[in-house]
């Protein structure tokens, strides 16, 4: 059974920072992409960042220069640094593997796209004031 539970939300003022960690179980961590996609209250959950197997990092337009996603293989682990939060960073935050990036890095993700995702956690709160 995919298992990937989250930590590291909370709350923060604009231009601060907050780290997210993501361990996964019952999966190859280590030829699996994995990423973050976020939803704010009333609005589309949308892809933010993915790491390929190979390390190879992708973010949305929205996050770029100011999040950084990366990975420890040894420790089946994905972290996401976020800096320089905005209010519209304001969202429940997900951890997800997946084959590849393809849904991760959507701007809509949908309900179907979310079943056929390998694995997803259940979200950590991030709350940007300004």
């Amino acid at each position: 059974q995919v298992q990937l539970v989250e930590s590291g939300g909370g709350s923060v003022q604009a231009g601060g920072s907050l780290r997210l960690s993501c361990t996964a179980s019952g999966l190859t961590f280590n030829d699996k992409a994995m990423g973050w996609y976020r939803q704010a209250p009333g609005k589309e959950r949308e892809g933010v960042a993915c790491i390929n197997w190979n390390h190879k990092s992708n973010y949305v337009d929205s996050v770029k220069g100011r999040f950084t996603i990366s990975r420890d293989n040894a420790k089946n682990t994905v972290v996401l640094q976020m800096d320089s939060l905005k209010p519209e960073d304001t969202a429940m935050y997900y951890c997800a593997a997946d084959s590849s990036c393809a849904i991760l890095l959507l701007e809509a993700i949908t309900e179907n796209h979310l079943s056929f995702l390998t694995g997803r956690g259940q979200g950590t709160q991030v709350t940007v004031s300004s």
